[in-house]
């Protein structure tokens, strides 16, 4: 007869709540084609919706005319988050969110019904092929900066923002 050993497996690991990360990140919105205020404020409320977001705070919405791009002024603001996505699960949470307002991609910087874009995820130095995090051209877009410095003014120095002076920007009521 043989004896057969049985060693115990092993239970897979599971996560609970308190072992979950959560981030703070930094998502612009902005559109220049269609319902434009309707569009940004939709979209803020669905970046809060998403599975994974446990908070979430606008900042104002801003008008810009286009910077590098074709097409009528942009409606624009940020959003603050807190996520236990990850950002390349968050990337992939926010062009959902642009194919559904009907984005579509026919060349770089064209007009668009939403763009959606993460700026900062934590403290995190991001370069994918897909995925470039700090945003590379957000120092460069007074768009992108005063509403950071209204969510975070520590985010946005004060050459940060001489750097985009020329740039013109308003707060919308």
């Amino acid at each position: 007869m043989v004896t057969r050993v049985v060693r115990p497996t092993r239970r897979p690991i599971t996560w609970t709540e308190s072992s979950v990360v959560t981030v703070t990140a930094y998502v612009g919105v902005g559109a220049n084609l269609g319902d434009v205020r309707t569009a940004v404020r939709n979209a803020t409320l669905a970046i809060a919706n998403l599975q994974g977001v446990t908070h979430m705070t606008p900042s104002s919405l801003y008008g810009s005319a286009p910077v590098d791009a074709d097409g009528a002024d942009y409606v624009n603001a940020v959003v603050r988050i807190q996520t236990t996505l990850s950002p390349h699960q968050l990337l992939a949470a926010l062009q959902g969110l642009e194919h559904g307002a009907g984005r579509t991609r026919h060349y770089r910087n064209a007009p668009r019904t939403l763009d959606l874009d993460i700026l900062l995820y934590g403290q995190e130095t991001i370069q994918t092929p897909d995925l470039v995090i700090p945003h590379p051209r957000m120092w460069e877009r007074a768009f992108v900066l005063a509403p950071l410095a209204e969510l975070d003014p520590q985010q946005v120095t004060e050459l940060h923002r001489e750097q985009v002076a020329y740039q013109k920007i308003w707060r919308l009521t």
